[in-house]
């Protein structure tokens, strides 16, 4: 790499610096909203009524076929129709925890139904509500079960986080493509982008490995 390339990469470092806290805001926001309301659904499919798991299913099974980029086009451009105007920011959260919260309550409906039985049984003979039972006994040890599929679900978010550059979220990928416009030093400066997502990937999934030997049950 030449000079002109490290002092091009200088000057845009203060544009890549933003573009990763972009990235990372719309992944961890949109991770925190598909963990909420993933652990809702998941929890729905496993303890719902006829009703409510058809309702759930139809929603998880929906979601999960449909490519990430038409969800972000929808939340941005066809929710208009109905007076709905989202910032592309708003809409890049949105349309991204909508789709992993459809990972996360499949992921969740999975660890619940691993439990016995037995521990649900008995905390209810002991007086305990379901309230208290599903947060006390069984969640916990739920989580466990699903930290590695959720570690995974978290890098594929920031992942699908490149795809909001096409609604004008200015993450790494559209300042990098700023940047080309600028140098033309297309394979570099891509190269560049790819290695920020790789140590953002390789972060998330170092952090994962950790937890999971925190939180292992002896």
């Amino acid at each position: 790499m030449n000079t002109g390339f490290w002092h091009e990469l200088w000057i845009s470092v203060d544009d890549l610096a933003l573009g990763t806290w972009m990235a990372l805001s719309v992944s961890i926001l949109a991770i925190a909203l598909g963990t909420v309301l993933g652990a809702l659904i998941g929890l729905a499919l496993t303890y719902g009524n006829t009703a409510v798991r058809f309702l759930a299913r139809i929603y998880v099974d929906v979601i999960r076929g449909v490519p990430v980029l038409v969800l972000i086009l929808t939340f941005f451009y066809v929710l208009t129709v109905w007076g709905i105007n989202l910032k592309p920011f708003q809409a890049g959260v949105l349309s991204l925890g909508v789709f992993s919260a459809a990972h996360v309550a499949e992921m969740t409906r999975g660890g619940l139904q691993n439990l016995h039985k037995g521990q649900t049984e008995a905390s209810l003979a002991l007086g305990l509500p379901f309230s208290k039972t599903f947060i006390y006994v069984l969640l916990p040890q739920a989580l466990r079960q699903i930290l590695p599929t959720w570690i995974n679900t978290f890098i594929e978010t920031v992942k699908g986080s490149t795809l909001v550059s096409i609604i004008g979220v200015v993450e790494i990928t559209l300042v990098t493509q700023q940047i080309i416009a600028r140098n033309f030093l297309t394979m570099k400066f891509y190269a560049v982008c790819a290695l920020i997502y790789f140590c953002i990937g390789f972060s998330i999934e170092r952090l994962g490995k950790f937890l999971e030997k925190k939180f292992a049950i002896k």
